[in-house]
C-alpha cells in the first residue's frame, strides 16, 4: 500500500516523512531556506522558498503517496494579491515588531472580551497584529492584499489550488472565535478588516492539516483528554486536550482548537528548555555527555541550588519578555555538574508551571508523553516526571515531530482511518514509560515552592 507523507513547513525548513499504515516511517527527507531579519526584532521569508523545499523534500522521499498531510509553523502572515501573488515576504512567528498593534487590539476589543473570544491576549506573533502593522507602515501593500493565508496553507495552496485552513492553526491568528470554530465577526469588525480576505475553514481531519503544536501532539497520541503532550525542545511545551473550550481568564497559556474535531487544546509554553542546557553547554568546557554525567552525581535538589530558566524571557506563566535568568544559592561546593542539575531542575519546574495553570483549567494529567531533544537525556525524563508528578512515555516516533502527526491526518482524511482515534492507535506506539521516583518527589515538592519565589523576587531588577 503506498504511504502516507506528512509536510511539516518549519521556520528553517521543510521536513518530509513516509508513513506506513501501521505507523513506521519508511523514508523522511528534509530541505531548507534562509530566515531573513532586515532590522532587528523581525523575522520574515519568502514563501517561494517554502514551495521550492516542499517540492525538492517530496522528490527526495522517492514514493508515491496515497495523500499528503500539511503542518507548519503557526500565525506567519502571507499577503496575497487577487491573482495570488505574494506581496512582500511572509512575517512570521518570532517577529517582535508589533508591540504597538498588539497594544491597539486590546484596546479596541478590550482584555476580557478578546480572551472571551480568541483564548488568548493579543501577542506580537499573532497574525492579526502583522496586518495592523501593515496597514500602518505599508499603506500601498496593504491597499492590494485581496487574500492572506498562513505558511502551510501557502504550501498547500501552491499543491491543490485551494484556499483552506484548518481550524487549530486558525485559532492562531487572533481573528478566529474559538469556542465557534469560526472566523470572529467581532474581531473583524473591531479591527475593521474583511472576512473575504481569509480562507475557508475545516477541521483538520477533513482537510489534512494543522499547525505544527497541534500536529505534533497528535502524532504523540494526543487525542483526549487525560494525557500529556510534554515537549523538551529548545522551547518547552505543556499540552493537553480540553473537553470544551475554557480559556484561562489572564491568557497566561493558550486555548486553540485541536486537531480532532469537537476538543480544543490548551498549551504552556516556556522559551528556554533544551535551549538552556545548549546555552549551559555552549559556555562551559565538555560535550552534553560529560555534563549530564556530572549532573547525575548530584542529589535532587542540589544542594539548595536553583536556576530560573529565562534566558530570553517567558512566555508561561510570566509573559514577561525582560525576565531574565539566574542561579540562585550558589556554595563553593558547587561545580559543573552542579549548574547543569540546576538548569535541569530549573527546565522542569518552569514545566510544572505550565501543567498547574492547565490543572486549574480543569486539566487531570494522567500520563505524558515526552519528545524533543532533551527528552533523549534518561536523567532529565525521570528528573522531569518527578517534578510533575506524571509517568512520561516514549512513542516510537516521536522525534519526527508535527510530520508524523500530519501524515497521520493525511490518512484519516483520505479514508485510510475512520477518524483520528484510530490513526493513533494504528501507527502511535509507546516503547518506554518512566514513572516519577517516590524518593525525589518530596524535595521537588519543596523546590518548585521555591523555585515559584525566584521570578517576583528577580522581577525588581528588570527595571533597573
Amino acid at each position: 500500500m503506498r504511504p502516507l507523507v506528512g509536510l511539516d513547513v518549519g521556520t528553517s525548513g521543510v521536513k518530509a516523512i513516509a508513513v506506513s499504515r501501521t505507523g513506521e516511517v519508511v523514508a523522511r527527507a528534509e530541505c531548507g531556506y534562509p530566515l531573513s531579519t532586515p532590522q532587528p526584532g523581525w523575522a520574515e521569508q519568502d514563501p517561494e522558498d517554502w514551495w521550492r523545499a516542499a517540492q525538492e523534500a517530496l522528490a527526495a522521499l522517492g514514493v508515491e503517496p496515497a495523500a499528503i498531510g500539511l503542518s507548519g509553523q503557526m500565525h506567519g502572515l502571507v499577503a496575497l494579491d487577487e491573482q495570488d501573488r505574494v506581496l512582500r515576504p511572509a512575517i512570521l512567528w518570532n517577529d517582535q515588531r508589533t508591540a504597538e498593534e498588539c497594544a491597539e487590539i486590546e484596546e479596541r476589543l478590550g482584555l476580557e472580551r478578546l480572551i472571551e473570544l480568541t483564548g488568548n491576549r493579543a501577542l506580537t506573533g499573532f497574525t492579526a497584529p502583522k496586518l495592523l502593522w501593515l496597514r500602518r507602515h505599508e499603506p500601498d501593500t496593504f491597499a492590494r492584499i485581496r487574500r492572506i493565508l498562513l505558511p502551510k496553507d501557502y504550501v498547500r495552496l501552491r499543491l491543490t489550488g485551494e484556499h483552506a485552513i484548518d481550524a487549530a492553526d486558525a485559532s492562531g491568528t487572533l481573528l478566529f472565535d474559538v469556542a465557534e470554530r469560526r472566523w470572529s465577526g467581532d474581531v473583524l469588525d473591531a479591527l475593521e478588516l474583511p472576512e473575504a480576505w481569509l480562507p475557508p475553514v475545516h477541521e483538520s481531519t477533513e482537510i489534512a492539516g494543522a499547525g505544527d503544536q497541534a500536529a505534533g501532539a497528535l502524532g504523540a497520541g494526543i487525542v483526549r483528554p487525560g494525557t500529556l503532550s510534554v515537549v523538551l525542545g529548545t522551547s518547552g511545551v505543556v499540552f493537553a486536550v480540553l473537553p470544551a473550550y475554557r480559556p484561562d481568564p489572564e491568557a497566561r497559556v493558550h486555548v486553540f482548537c485541536h486537531a480532532v474535531p469537537g476538543t480544543w487544546h490548551a498549551m504552556g509554553v516556556m522559551l528556554s528548555a533544551a535551549g538552556a542546557l545548549a546555552w549551559l553547554q555552549g559556555n562551559l568546557a565538555g560535550s552534553y555527555e560529560e555534563l549530564l554525567a556530572g549532573a547525575e552525581v548530584w542529589q535532587p535538589g542540589t544542594g539548595g541550588l536553583l536556576f530560573a530558566p529565562y534566558l530570553s524571557g517567558e512566555r508561561t506563566p510570566h509573559a514577561d519578555p525582560g525576565a531574565r535568568a539566574a542561579f540562585a544559592g550558589l556554595e563553593l561546593r558547587h561545580d559543573r555538574g552542579a549548574l547543569t542539575r540546576a538548569v535541569l531542575e530549573g527546565v522542569a519546574y518552569g514545566l510544572r508551571d505550565s501543567l498547574e495553570l492547565l490543572r486549574d483549567l480543569g486539566v487531570d494529567a494522567e500520563v505524558g508523553r515526552i519528545s524533543g531533544g532533551g527528552a533523549r537525556s534518561p536523567l532529565w525524563t525521570r528528573i522531569v516526571a518527578s517534578v510533575l508528578g506524571v509517568p512520561l512515555e516514549r512513542a516510537a516516533a516521536a522525534e519526527e515531530g508535527a510530520a508524523f502527526g500530519a501524515a497521520l491526518l493525511a490518512g484519516v482524511a483520505s479514508g485510510a482511518f475512520a477518524d483520528a482515534a484510530e490513526a493513533v492507535s494504528a501507527c502511535v506506539h509507546v516503547t518506554d514509560r518512566i514513572e516519577p521516583d517516590p524518593e525525589w518527589q518530596d524535595c521537588y515538592a519543596a523546590g518548585y515552592e521555591r523555585f515559584r519565589l525566584l521570578y517576583p523576587a528577580l522581577r525588581p531588577l528588570e527595571e533597573t
